[in-house]
């Protein structure tokens, strides 16, 4: 019962996440090419993606724990268990640490093409590390 609620949550928050990440990518090109001030609804767009980011985090980790995916037995390092054991959680750990990067070096910036620089920069990163690791676990899981 708890897995499919954290499964399900998890699910769920990673369609706001990925939107959020496309908004932050998008408007701060967009800042950063027309010069714009790194205004107020920059500065919340990226608050919330860090803190959607984080939540989804928590939740991925307290699944972490309690999925039948994740396995530390001898089969772990089968393509399917190695998958979600090891190749999800290191994928996205890394993205969460570029998106937590991104917000918090930028928060500190003064100058607003820096700030802008920097989140197109690191949340861009962060996207394609994101990708690159759900489209290798939808073959290695589809190939199963």
């Amino acid at each position: 019962m708890l897995y499919k609620i954290l499964l399900e949550a998890h699910s769920g928050v990673r369609y706001l996440v990925l939107l959020l990440l496309i908004v932050v990518i998008v408007k701060s090109l967009m800042g950063l090419i027309n010069k714009r001030p790194f205004a107020k609804g920059d500065n919340l767009l990226s608050l919330f993606l860090l803190i959607f980011t984080h939540i989804q985090l928590l939740l991925g980790l307290f699944l972490y724990f309690v999925s039948p995916r994740v396995n530390f037995g001898p089969e772990a390092m089968t393509d399917y268990y190695r998958y979600f054991t090891a190749e999800h959680i290191t994928g996205m750990l890394v993205a969460v640490v570029l998106i937590t990067i991104a917000r918090s070096t930028s928060k500190r910036m003064t100058d607003p093409a820096a700030k802008h620089k920097r989140l197109f920069l690191f949340n861009t990163i962060a996207l394609v590390i994101i990708l690159i690791v759900l489209v290798l676990g939808g073959v290695k899981i589809v190939g199963r």
